[in-house]
């Protein structure tokens, strides 16, 4: 509908815009009209017949294309009805029939899953059985199969979904038939596979090594004939898929062309009828007014070429239809597209929220993340995936035809050209696919500029309805007044009402008092209509009217006809009778006969013409009625939308009621009577309005019944809504039930959590008063440093200041010396003024001590202040040391707190022995069962303290109300915040806790000899006879603790989960910052990209910082990471310690110190990871680098493409702008025409008047010819009138007629009149002329003469003109020079000023950027700042972590001793346990301390590195610095040298041509006076001659004035006459204007009617191609849907197909495995004699210095002990023969099962290493354990060769790669928390070496030397690497 809406909006824009052209043209065309009549108005004679016979058929035209238009209208408007109802009906059905596909869809999606389980698990029993069979082949002997692992990944296929023309269910089901294929073809596969591995078994134990061989071929035989298979597939798809697309396109091209034809076929006969019509029109017609003739028919091409236009315009507009539908279509598709993959996204979180809450879960959830990437990129690549897969077939085909034999090289190599063929093929398919979606999206581009031209026209026609709306809105606001007053008395009516609402039973009766209402309502509805009916019928009535007056007038037009023949026969006859007889009296009689017939005719001429004015008033009225019809209809509508309106918020109260029917009942009824009440007054409104609109005609009732039908569908919707609210009300109270229990079960819980959270805030409040204290001393401490700095700079300056004096002083001393010398040599006489100078160096000498003392005393106060503050920090230091004694204090309140709690636990222990005082009786009998008693209740002692916290804490959580859980969350986020601030000391705090747990290890010893001597008394004291019962009881207490450690673990999960989430957010975080940086890092690059310009020197170095910088952050960031990891894990391990200390009473469990150890391995797992990650995030970097150097020039290239567009669009909206002016001007000159036609008519009136004054004086004529006119009415009028139609209107036609026929009389003798007089004005005017050439005749010769005379003076006059130009050029050429050489100089100056300008510009932009530079070190600065601070944190941490790993090394060791205790307290060893523990502890004390030393030894050293090398790189940057500034001057002072000389050589220049052209000025002064002179003669000459000439000319023009006098006297007789036939001229003129008037109003009404039909016509066509537009796409839908319904069956059939073969290959399976277990069973216990092999020989191939690694390694594997080894290698040869020996001898137990598998090296670096760190690499290879494939989904498995055939290197098989997401077969360790969104590019790709590199066996190619074997699936973190590591350190 919208594209139909669009469609028309357009086609109405484009036609307005016409109309308005055509409007502009017809105005021009009127004025030349009249020009022209103008004109030709004296030569014209009056013909009023012919035009009467012109107009009339012209009518008649108009009249039959006017009942054609209205038939099809109606054709038309049944067919709309017709099709919309065919239309909402196929809707329907395809709705319903969709939503049960799609239903089926789900179904067979969920059967293809189960499948797709079942393929996964035939896989894992296929690897099964492959590695048995390959162990089963190595214990007989047989050479293992060199097919790899990789084979057996299934190929996946990811098809297009159809293509976008169909609907998305049927793609869905093309889709699901190719899944159902491949799958089949996959069983198919493993079916073989299956067989192909049972026969291998059979035969590896019946046959030899011959049988290998044979094997191997057929296994490349069958993948090469698979491989053919999937070709032939896809080839057959690809051709499925072309095929489809190319019906489509024909079918589309099909309807596209007949519906043209059909178009053209029918304007073609139009065309042709209209041409036929001209014909008829032309053929009865006597051509005898030609200029009218011609006005006509070039009206009627105007009006031709218009409906060309129309016609033109129709095409456009339904291809503009069909475009934009096909758009909508494709973009309906892309929509589906994307929700499909929204719902792929929403299951997949879906399934990962349904995963247990487990540790695991977020790597899962991750997993799923990049899963879904992939498939997303995968989807993106659909069209280079067949071109990949394609050639990675053919590679797996060149490497297995390199093994098979000769023979079968021929054949591949056949199939692989064929194969080549089909790629070209395919990548030529491509190619056109490709080309065609170019086009398409050019087509896309230009459907875009028609749609915004569309919408341009939409707002035009907008701001048209605007102003019709204005007119309405005035009665609107009419109705809206009388709502209002009636809303006034309703809101009284309402209040009167409220005293009822309290009963319930008098709402159900209005609620019933609604229901009829309403149904009223529809009653009035229905008799609307029917009145609307009776309307339409009287309009009907009228319109039949209407026809028979046309007829009428068709055939009073006939008789007019045959009337204007007659007369023409007449007037032939008639001018035949004048020639024969002129002078006859007979004729006199014929000629008044005659002239009595033309009267009558003239009289029914103008009657008939009345008869025509009044039938198209009446046509005009009917119009005007109807268009108020049209508008009241309008109003109607509007009100009835208001009606619906309170409708609808009649049904929302309703609903609101049902809602809140038990909370407030009374406002309903109040409600339903304000409702009432609008119901009934609306209804009064209605049938007020029906009675006055009883003769309203035309009302669509359509528009009406389908607003009734969605009210009616609106209202069952609401109903439908209103139970399920019901129903979620009802649930809603059950499950506020429920929380009101839990609420009253959480009260409890809630008091003891709120007195341990004030215990805690009491302790947080300390902690900040501390912080605080802490804070004002640091504070101080600043402003103590603050201080001495200001005093060192103080003393620095005064030290300077000294050293100057004291260079001052030397040099006077120096000086003296001088004058000392020079006084001895001078004489006598000099004396006088060395002693004054002498006296006066001495003053300033004693002047200088003075000042030097000063300084001294000076520099010895400023010492003093020193050594106060140095005595100041002294004493700060010691106060430091006070408050952290403090804080030690408060940690030690800290551990009084926990020993409360212990307390309460003790109470519960003593309770537990009283228990056990009841059980001490029994014990005596039972010393056999102490040992499980103790193991018992040692866990159970801790278990139990740890559940009653715990579990405490968890029914806590999970039992809370709302309310206080929300206060809860308020509290726990200030805490959060406090712990933030806390964050910063937290150095402080581990090392503080590090003294904590070394006196709760004392605590913990304690309290285990204190339990041991309890369990010492009770098996002293126990006896036998109430033990079993305590036994059962402490069972039961044994089950309920149990029950509650499982309570306790499920809130452990939720913790973990909770530390997920804040884990991933602050992953989230970090990758915000990231792309924060990488902003940053554009700007940057946008700077040096300016300073570029400047200085091309400084480019390197900015680069080189900015990536400096970059890395930096990032290495900071993955270290923050790292540490805050560690910190909590730390936490973690810290938080389980106290909860062991606090529970442990019983004894310390060792399952803590396990958890410890595994954590440890995690996290130096986590830290490789981290590693790893590291390089992948550079590689990515770079990677982004380079990407975004091709995305800006990519950039450049789009704004440059843009800035074309928008000077495009610019251009068109200019374009618009000015045809929207014209059509405004054009408007305003029809406002002014009308004007103008209003002025004429008032001239009209003026010359009426003269008119009645001429006739007065002919009234001589007119009396006979009156009386004769009035006889001919009387006897006309009866028979031209039928007797049928004599009624008032008919009357007024008669008299109106009657009127014409005398105005047409009077014009007639008027003409007459005009006509004699002409001709008297023609006769005068040849009179005068002829005068006029006599006296032209005697003045000839005299001017003749006059005229020679004058041309002698014009030739001298010439000549004189001639000279005087000659010279004024010269003088020009000379001023041009010289304005020349002006400008020159000023151009020259305008240069200097500009370069100038330019260096102060060049200046300023320096400053700008050494501004840059400034801040970019600054910044580089405080990135250096935050990197030391980080690496100190760092350093710290590590620290910690060394401690932790002492500590845990320590509580190893201590839980060893304990363990050895119990064994050695159970006999009887007390004293030398102690003993034992003693010694340990002092050990560890020593240990920790040393450690401590050690670890603040090496911060110190490191600060210190740090600041020396920030002090260096402050210095070199300063010196970079200073040397950049000095060559920037150099260079500026150079440039402005250089400015300098050009400027001076330039004004030199410019002074010597001012020189040299005041020279020529001189020249030429003196060259002007003498031509000046030479002038002047000649012009005194010329005057004298000119003086002459002048007395002969004023004779002459004497006689002229004379002639003269003569011509006006003339003239003015001619005016006089030209003036009368002016009159006459206006006349006739007024009259013809009146006449052109009446047609040119007849010709525009017509006009008019023919483009409203031609609009509704299009209006109406358009709607019927949208229609069976509409149509056809539902036909199309069913046929889809009846397809699929096929399709749907056929893989039902299918599935239950796969189903039996599902299991009976389940059943081969099993058989299968039981002969393999058979095998392995008797292939156990043989020995492996390749690995020995392998093992011997590599030990003879390292070289001789490095032996002795390998022999240890050996040792070490075969479990020989150090000692045994060293005696080995001290004896050099010995050592060997010994070391053969004890392999071969006692290898045999050793080697049960070792896997013999070689590794390929992987790159060139394993060269360079040695044999052992290859023979660990091997190890661990083999070492892995074998795991089960993942089960994944279909999009997120990888085709073969992925890692199977291009990554030979790749050590796990490639059916395991796909394991953690994408990529995790390049990069395996690759921690999914901090994974990038775009998957890294791996730093090292694998390069498999050829065979030849070294001498080495290892080194060699697997196919040559040793026998290659399938790699086994490998987890990343395994951890077989690290203890191999282990080995080897020992």
């Amino acid at each position: 509908m919208a594209s139909w809406l669009g469609g028309l909006g357009s086609g109405l824009g484009q036609s307005l815009g016409q109309v308005g052209g055509s409007l502009s043209s017809l105005t021009g065309q009127i004025s030349s009209f009249t020009k022209d009549i103008l004109l030709e108005g004296t030569e014209e004679v009056g013909d009023a017949p012919t035009e009467l016979q012109v107009s009339s058929s012209r009518l008649r035209e108009i009249e039959s294309t006017h009942a054609s238009q209205r038939l099809e209208n109606e054709r038309l408007k049944k067919v709309c009805s017709d099709l919309e109802e065919k239309h909402e009906a196929a809707e329907l059905q395809i709705k319903q029939l969709s939503i049960e596909y799609r239903n089926q869809l789900q179904q067979r999606e969920v059967e293809i899953s189960h499948l797709k389980a079942r393929q996964n698990a035939l896989q894992e029993q296929l690897q099964k059985l492959q590695t048995a069979a390959q162990s089963a082949q190595l214990g007989a002997g047989v050479l293992p199969p060199t097919t790899t692992s990789a084979s057996f990944v299934p190929v996946v296929r990811h098809h297009s979904s159809g293509f976008q023309g169909d609907d998305m269910d049927f793609g869905d089901v093309i889709w699901s038939q190719q899944e159902i294929n491949r799958l089949s073809n996959e069983v198919s596969r493993l079916e073989s596979e299956v067989d192909h591995w049972m026969l291998i078994a059979q035969s590896s134990r019946v046959q030899g090594t011959n049988n290998a061989d044979q094997s191997e071929i057929c296994k490349l035989q069958n993948i090469i004939k698979e491989l053919k298979q999937n070709l032939s597939q896809d080839i057959d798809e690809h051709q499925h898929e072309l095929s489809v697309l190319q019906d489509a396109h024909r079918q589309k091209l099909a309807e596209i062309s007949r519906r043209h034809r059909e178009e053209l076929s029918e304007y073609e006969e139009r065309i042709e009828e209209l041409e036929n019509q001209l014909q008829q029109g032309g053929a009865g017609i006597e051509i005898t007014d030609h200029s009218k003739i011609s006005d006509l028919q070039k009206n009627i091409q105007i009006l031709q070429t218009e409906k060309l236009e129309d016609t033109q315009n129709m095409k456009e507009l339904e291809d503009k239809v069909k475009n934009l539908n096909e758009k909508l279509s494709s973009v309906e598709n892309e929509n589906k597209i994307l929700l499909n993959e929204r719902e792929l996204e929403t299951l997949l979180k879906e399934q990962g929220k349904k995963l247990p809450l487990m540790t695991s879960s977020e790597e899962e959830v991750l997993r799923l993340q990049q899963a879904l990437l992939d498939a997303e990129k995968e989807i993106m690549r659909l069209n280079t995936l067949n071109q990949e897969e394609l050639q990675k077939k053919l590679a797996s085909l060149q490497h297995k035809n390199e093994d098979i034999t000769s023979a079968s090289i021929e054949d591949t190599n056949l199939e692989l050209n064929q194969l080549r063929q089909e790629l070209e093929r395919k990548e030529d398919e491509l190619k056109e696919s490709i080309t065609e979606r170019a086009t398409l999206t050019a087509e896309l581009e230009e459907l875009d500029k028609q749609n915004q031209e569309t919408m341009q026209h939409m707002i035009t026609l907008k701001e048209q309805l605007s102003k019709q709306h204005t007119e309405a809105d005035s009665t609107i606001n009419q109705l809206k007044l009388d709502i209002d007053f009636e809303r006034r008395k309703v809101s009284e009516v309402e209040a009167e009402k409220m005293e009822m609402s309290k009963e319930l039973e008098t709402q159900k009766s209005k609620m019933n008092h609604c229901t009829f209402a309403l149904n009223d309502l529809h009653m009035s509805n229905q008799q609307l209509q029917h009145n609307i009916k009776d309307l339409q019928e009287q309009l009907k009535k009228s319109q039949d009217c209407n026809l028979n007056n046309k007829k009428e007038i068709a055939e009073l037009k006939q008789n007019l006809k045959q009337k204007e023949e007659e007369l023409s026969v007449s007037q032939n006859e008639l001018t035949k009778i004048i020639n024969q007889e002129p002078n006859s009296n007979s004729q006199d009689l014929s000629l008044k006969e005659r002239e009595a017939e033309i009267a009558k005719l003239n009289k029914d001429i103008s009657e008939n013409k009345q008869l025509n004015r009044n039938l198209e008033k009446s046509v005009c009225d009917l119009k005007m009625e109807n268009g108020k019809l049209l508008a009241v209809c309008e109003e109607l509508k509007q009100q009835l939308h208001e009606a619906f309106a309170e409708k609808n918020k009649v049904s929302l109260e309703k609903d609101t009621m049902l809602e809140v029917l038990k909370m407030e009942k009374g406002q309903l009824e109040t409600e339903l009577s304000q409702t009432e009440k609008r119901l009934l007054e609306q209804a009064q409104k209605y049938e007020q309005t029906i009675e006055d609109l009883s003769n309203a005609r035309n009302m669509n009732t359509n528009a009406l019944q389908l607003e009734h039908e969605r009210l009616v569908k609106c209202n069952q919707e609401r109903d439908f809504e209103i139970a399920e609210l019901k129903r979620n009300i009802e649930q809603m109270e059950a499950d506020h039930e429920e929380t009101k229990e839990m609420l009253t079960t959480s009260l409890g819980g809630q008091k003891q959590l709120t007195e341990l959270i004030k215990e805690k805030e009491v302790f947080v409040e300390k902690f900040k008063t501390r912080a605080l204290e802490l804070q004002q001393e640091l504070e101080e401490y600043v402003k103590d440093s603050k201080k001495h700095e200001i005093l060192r700079q103080h003393l620095e300056e005064k030290d300077k200041s000294l050293a100057a004096m004291k260079e001052e002083n030397n040099h006077l001393k120096e000086e003296i010396e001088r004058l000392k010398d020079q006084q001895s040599r001078s004489p006598p006489v000099a004396e006088p003024k060395t002693l004054d100078i002498i006296t006066e160096l001495e003053a300033e000498i004693t002047q200088l001590h003075v000042i030097k003392n000063n300084l001294e005393e000076e520099i010895k106060l400023h010492k003093k202040t020193i050594e106060d503050q140095s005595q100041n920090t002294v004493q700060l230091q010691q106060s430091l040391q006070e408050h952290k004694r403090e804080i030690d204090e408060s940690k030690f309140q800290y551990e009084q707190m926990n020993v409360s709690h212990e307390k309460l636990f003790l109470e519960k222990d003593e309770e537990i022995k009283s228990l056990q005082k009841t059980i001490e009786q029994i014990k005596t009998q039972l010393h056999n069962e102490r040992h499980v008693f103790q193991t018992d209740s040692s866990d159970l002692f801790q278990e139990t303290k740890a559940q009653t916290l715990n579990g405490e804490n968890g029914n806590e959580k999970h039992d809370l109300s709302k309310s206080e859980i929300e206060r809860l969350v308020k509290g726990i986020k200030e805490r959060e915040k406090e712990i933030k601030l806390l964050n910063e000391k937290n150095v402080v705090l581990t090392q503080q806790i590090d003294h904590l747990s070394k006196d709760q290890v004392g605590k913990l010893t304690q309290i285990i000899q204190e339990k041991d001597f309890e369990l010492q008394a009770l098996h002293a004291s126990i006896s036998s006879s109430s033990y079993r019962q305590d036994v059962l009881y402490l069972r039961q207490q044994l089950q309920a603790y149990a029950m509650e450690r499982e309570q306790v673990l499920a809130v452990l999960s939720e913790k973990t989960r909770e530390n997920s989430q804040l884990k991933t957010e602050y992953h989230k975080i970090m990758d915000m910052v990231a792309a924060k940086e990488t902003a940053l890092m554009k700007l940057q690059e946008e700077n040096q990209k300016l300073s570029n310009r400047f200085e091309s020197s400084s480019q390197d170095m900015f680069r080189e910082t900015i990536q400096n910088l970059s890395r930096i952050i990032r290495e900071k960031d993955i270290e923050i990471d790292a540490l805050s990891q560690k910190c909590q894990t730390l936490l973690t391990v810290l938080q389980t310690s106290n909860i062991g200390t606090d529970s442990g009473s019983g004894g310390v469990n060792s399952n803590q110190f396990e958890e410890l150890l595994q954590e440890r391995d995690k996290l130096k797992q986590q830290v490789k990871k981290m590693e790893e990650w590291k390089q992948q995030v550079m590689t990515t970097v770079q990677n982004m680098q380079h990407e975004s150097a091709h995305l800006q020039e990519e950039l450049h290239k789009l704004q440059a493409q843009i800035s074309v567009d928008s000077d495009s669009s610019s251009k068109l909206q200019m374009d618009y702008n000015g045809l929207i002016q014209s059509y405004e001007q054009n408007e305003k000159k029809m406002k002014s025409f009308s004007q103008e036609l209003a002025q004429v008519q008032h001239r009209i009136g003026q010359l009426h008047n003269t008119k009645d004054l001429l006739l007065g004086k002919l009234d001589m004529v007119t009396p006979p010819l009156l009386m004769a006119s009035s006889v001919s009415q009387a006897s006309d009028i009866p028979s031209s009138t039928p007797p049928e139609i004599v009624s008032d209107a008919s009357k007024l036609l008669q008299q109106e007629l009657e009127q014409l026929k005398k105005m047409l009389q009077e014009k007639d003798v008027t003409i007459r009149i005009l006509k004699e007089n002409n001709q008297r004005l023609s006769d005068s005017m040849a009179a005068t002329s002829e005068l006029e050439r006599k006296g032209q005749k005697d003045t000839d010769p005299e001017m003749k003469q006059i005229k020679g005379k004058c041309d002698v003076f014009q030739k001298s006059l010439r000549e004189k003109d001639l000279l005087i130009k000659s010279k004024s050029d010269q003088l020009l050429s000379v001023s041009e020079n010289l304005s020349n050489k002006e400008n020159e100089n000023e151009l020259l100056k305008q240069a200097v000023t500009n370069l100038k300008e330019r260096n102060l510009i060049l200046e300023m932009d320096i400053c700008k950027l050494k501004e840059e530079n400034e801040q970019i070190v600054a910044r580089c600065r405080e990135k250096e700042t935050e990197f030391r601070a980080l690496q100190e944190t760092n350093m710290q941490f590590s620290m910690m972590l060394k401690e932790r790993e002492f500590e845990s090394h320590s509580i190893k060791e201590k839980a060893l001793a304990f363990e050895k205790l119990l064994k050695e307290k159970e006999q009887g060893k007390m004293g030398e346990l102690n003993h034992l523990l003693n010694e340990v502890k002092s050990m560890q004390e020593k240990a920790v301390s040393f450690q401590q030393e050690r670890d603040q030894v090496m911060l110190a050293l490191k600060q210190k590195q740090m600041d020396s090398s920030a002090l260096q790189n402050e210095v070199q940057h300063l010196r970079d610095k200073e040397q950049r500034l000095n060559q920037e001057l150099e260079r500026l002072r150079n440039h402005l040298l250089e400015m300098e000389d050009s400027y001076t050589q330039e004004a030199l220049a410019a002074e010597d041509r001012e020189t040299k052209l005041r020279k020529k000025v001189m020249v030429l002064e003196e060259k002007l006076v003498s031509s000046s002179t030479a002038v002047e003669n000649a012009s005194h000459q010329a005057s004298l001659q000119v003086e002459s000439l002048q007395e002969q000319l004023n004779l002459v023009s004497r006689q002229r004035d004379e002639t003269l006098l003569q011509l006006t006297m003339s003239q003015d007789q001619v005016k006089q006459y030209a003036l009368s036939l002016a009159n006459l001229q206006m006349v006739l003129e007024q009259f013809q204007q009146e006449e052109k008037a009446m047609y040119s109003a007849e010709l525009e009404k017509h006009q008019k009617q023919t483009a409203e039909w031609k609009k509704k016509a299009e209006k109406l066509e358009g709607r019927v191609e949208s229609l069976q537009e509409s149509l056809e796409e539902a036909n199309a839908a069913l046929d889809a849907a009846s397809r699929l319904t096929e399709q749907l069956d056929l893989k039902e059939e299918q599935i239950e197909d796969l189903r039996k073969q599902g299991e009976i290959k389940q059943e081969m399976l099993e058989d299968a495995q039981n002969k393999l277990m058979n095998l392995i069973n008797s292939t156990e216990g043989k020995v492996d004699k390749v690995l020995m092999r392998n093992l011997f020989i590599g030990h003879f191939h390292t070289p001789k210095n490095k032996r002795h690694e390998v022999l240890r390694l050996m040792g070490s594997i075969l479990g020989i002990k150090k000692e045994e080894l060293d005696q080995l290698l001290s004896e050099d040869q010995k050592g060997v023969t010994r070391w053969m020996t004890g392999w071969l001898g006692g290898g045999g137990a050793g080697s049960k099962s070792v896997p013999s598998t070689p590794i390929r090296p992987t790159n060139q670096s394993v060269f360079n290493s040695s044999f052992s760190e290859l023979f660990v690499k091997f190890l661990e290879t083999e070492s892995r354990p074998n795991l089960p494939l993942p089960t994944l989904s279909v999009h997120d498995m990888k085709p073969l060769g992925a890692a199977g055939i291009c990554n030979p290197s790749s050590t796990r098989s490639s059916s395991h790669t796909e394991t953690t997401g994408s990529g995790t077969s390049r990069r395996p360790d690759a921690n999914p928390f901090l994974a990038p969104r775009s998957a890294a590019v791996p730093l090292i790709t694998p390069t498999s070496l050829g065979a030849g590199g070294s001498g080495h066996l290892l080194m060699k190619s697997i196919s040559d030397a040793l026998p290659t074997f399938t790699p086994l699936p490998v987890l990343p973190d395994a951890s077989a690497g690290a203890v191999l590591k282990d080995l080897l350190k020992q």
